[in-house]
């Protein structure tokens, strides 16, 4: 098999600089040394990346273009600051490639295989990412690293599921990835996760799709649905609508709860009570004849925060917390968009965001009014109240 000598040029800091690689077969960028991507560079892939060497301490910003599929490949993985994708045939991952600052999806998705969790696009720390969307997303597995929550951008063909996590602590590592399947029998694993066995006859399991999620803290997530879910298989109003999950340990379908639910049978999402990933092999949408006991909605006293280090009314203060440690706290904008979530509330809340995908997560929101719900699961109680926030 012939040799063929690859050069490819670079433009850092405006400067042109020359860098070949020896690769069979097809063009590729080849590194098998030390390599790193300083501050203010500007590097464009339009081919293969094949990463045998060191590569994992870059700066500045990385695209892949190509009107055809790329490929990541090698035996280490690459981590990039930020990166963008341009890439009209996707780019596929065949090692796990980290972001440390911000994905921009412009232009295809990203591709792993769905029958092993080893490769991933992997969102590190503080990371994000921008341009999401059904034509633009993660068909594989999404990673999320030294993070206590994050929406998952993940989905196949051309719709994007998303899945978000909200855990007691930062996870070292967990991954996500969606699956159009059916769990009975599905394409990409050889286990069956029959819906005939359940905890409870009554218990209504999705046969249509299902996430796999992998996380050891105790979390609660938020599934979405779509026209293709058909929910109203499942129940006929979306409040009977749960989180089901196959136990590892039971080998069987439990229900994981409902601690909050919006939309309609069409589009909408629905919210876990607390559980740990690692103990379910896959987890779906699920319903129930047999109705919950229906939380109690009670208001909360307005309050006004002034988060200017001064020690005066910088957190939201909630009396009696501490007698509720199973909780979960959500703040919205007055659009009605998730700014933050934080799984066992303690009077954390500073004025700063904690989600990705929305905002820079640790960015401080701006001044106006927002509204929150702290949900209690031991008591069944929900409360609300506005929250104003002053600079």
């Amino acid at each position: 098999m012939m040799q063929r000598i690859v050069h490819m040029k670079f433009y850092m800091f405006g400067i042109g600089c020359l860098i070949s690689s020896q690769v069979f077969a097809q063009d590729a960028f080849h590194n098998f040394g030390n390599l790193q991507f300083h501050s203010s560079t500007n590097v464009g892939f339009h081919l293969d990346v094949i990463n045998d060497g060191d590569f994992d301490d870059n700066q500045g910003l990385t695209g892949f273009y190509s009107t055809n599929r790329l490929t990541v490949s090698g035996s280490s993985s690459p981590v990039f600051q930020d990166i963008e994708i341009v890439v009209d045939n996707d780019l596929l991952l065949e090692t796990w490639v980290g972001v440390t600052n911000n994905a921009n999806f412009i232009t295809g998705d990203v591709l792993t295989a769905k029958n092993s969790s080893a490769s991933y696009l992997n969102f590190i720390g503080n990371s994000f990412y921008n341009g999401t969307g059904n034509t633009s997303h993660i068909n594989g597995y999404a990673g999320a690293s030294n993070k206590e929550t994050i929406t998952f951008p993940v989905g196949e063909g051309n719709f994007l599921r998303y899945l978000t996590m909200t855990s007691s602590g930062a996870n070292s590592l967990a991954k996500c990835a969606y699956y159009f399947e059916d769990p009975n029998n599905p394409d990409s694993f050889t286990e069956q996760f029959r819906t005939d066995f359940k905890e409870q006859d009554d218990l209504q399991i999705s046969e249509l799709e299902f996430w796999r999620l992998e996380g050891s803290q105790q979390s609660v997530v938020t599934l979405s649905w779509d026209p293709n879910s058909a929910v109203g298989l499942l129940g006929e109003v979306i409040e009977n609508l749960i989180v089901v999950g196959w136990s590892k340990t039971e080998s069987q379908w439990v229900g994981l709860g409902n601690t909050a639910v919006s939309g309609n049978l069409q589009t909408g999402t629905v919210t876990s009570e607390a559980f740990i990933p690692d103990d379910f092999e896959i987890i779906t949408l699920g319903g129930t004849d047999d109705l919950l006991e229906p939380f109690t909605v009670l208001e909360l006293d307005n309050y006004f925060m002034t988060p200017n280090d001064d020690g005066i009314n910088d957190f939201l203060l909630i009396d009696g917390i501490e007698n509720a440690p199973n909780n979960i706290l959500n703040i919205y904008n007055r659009y009605g968009v998730l700014v933050y979530s934080k799984l066992n509330y303690a009077n954390e809340f500073g004025g700063e965001s904690n989600r990705n995908g929305v905002i820079s997560r640790s960015s401080g929101l701006s001044a106006g009014i927002y509204f929150y719900i702290l949900t209690v699961s031991d008591t069944r109680e929900k409360f609300q109240g506005y929250l104003y926030i002053s600079q």
